[in-house]
């Protein structure tokens, strides 16, 4: 069965589920996206890693990417492979560099992995057909996750995670450094979202 391959568009609110997320997968070369619903400390977890910030502590997907990598094994590709009833299947390809082995886990947790191993997210065609969304206008996708495919669905991007917040524009660039730093040591995430949003609105004026 041909594979898809996904790159992720972005995260936002889900207007379906109060207090769920939605993760957006866009089809690499293409105009169908996957939305998929997912919780918010998976959200999260890869809203951090995507804008690479540094938590204090590990996080439960870092301690297993540090684990996988202490013992030499590599997670190859995510394929998410099957959808019952509105749920998603995934799998993670993991490879010690002499078996290859499948190991089953959840979308949302699987692709927390995908972004710390920096490995391929792909899909079935028949997946795509029955959940996906073919976009009918072409615009430019949210350059705040390194993207370049046209088509995106709308401004999708890792500061809707935690809102357009403008509470940090007296500030100082120095001083908001200071209270990301904090933030991080602190372990508020939704916190430091925020003020890594206002340190990049300043970096592209």
């Amino acid at each position: 069965m041909k594979k898809v391959r996904l790159d992720i568009v972005g995260l936002s609110y889900s207007q379906t589920q109060t207090g769920a997320y939605a993760l957006v997968l866009g089809e690499s070369g293409g105009r169908r996206r996957l939305p998929i619903i997912i919780g918010g400390f998976e959200a999260q977890a890869i809203a951090i890693e995507l804008e690479k910030m540094t938590p204090s502590r590990p996080l439960t997907h870092d301690l297993f990417k540090t684990f996988a990598e202490t013992f030499d094994i590599n997670v190859t590709e995510v394929i998410i492979y099957n959808l019952v009833e509105g749920i998603f299947y995934a799998k993670m390809v993991c490879n010690n560099g002499a078996d290859e082995h499948e190991i089953d886990a959840r979308t949302s947790d699987a692709i927390a992995v995908a972004v710390r191993f920096n490995c391929p997210i792909y899909t079935y065609e028949f997946i795509l057909s029955s959940a996906g969304i073919v976009l009918e206008e072409e615009t430019t996708a949210n350059p705040a996750l390194g993207e370049s495919t046209e088509g995106a669905e709308e401004q999708v991007d890792i500061s809707s995670l935690t809102g357009t917040e403008t509470e940090y524009s007296s500030k100082s660039t120095e001083e908001l450094k200071g209270m990301l730093q904090t933030a991080l040591d602190e372990e508020q995430y939704e916190t430091a979202s925020k003020i890594r949003d206002e340190l990049n609105s300043r970096k592209k004026s």
